[in-house]
């Protein structure tokens, strides 16, 4: 067809467009699950024998939502420190603003979740013993 030689450049086009917009938003939720674990590293340090780690962070593809999954070691202390974060998200996107001010503009809304699949694979784990 006459109109082949048109479609294969414009396909070609958008889809390295897509690819490249996935990149960039791979390596933001890569620095800020970085940052973030430093940052809950260093607050943690003070309460002795619990530990949070980002497990996986989500960018929005704006770049204005970042939601974090977080694993909370002991996971009876999860709900408290749960409340403790969103309590505290204010302090915690400056902090993080503070920290990756030369890479990004604009700093994106915080959400935390529990990330319970530790939990879930544990589980599974005692019910495949038995």
């Amino acid at each position: 067809m006459w109109f082949n030689h048109l479609f294969v450049p414009l396909c070609h086009h958008f889809n390295t467009n897509l690819y490249m917009q996935e990149t960039r938003q791979n390596k933001i939720a890569r620095l800020l699950q970085k940052e973030l674990s430093i940052i809950f590293q260093q607050q943690t340090r003070n309460t002795h024998g619990t530990m949070v780690s980002v497990t996986r962070v989500k960018i929005s593809p704006d770049l204005s939502v970042c939601t974090a999954y977080l694993s909370i070691f002991p996971s009876e202390k999860g709900d408290q420190m749960m409340r403790n974060i969103n309590a505290n998200e204010k302090l915690i996107r400056y902090e993080l603003g503070t920290r990756v001010r030369h890479q990004l503009r604009i700093i994106p809304e915080l959400r935390f979740f529990i990330d319970d699949s530790l939990d879930y694979i544990e589980r599974i784990d005692e019910l495949l013993k038995q």
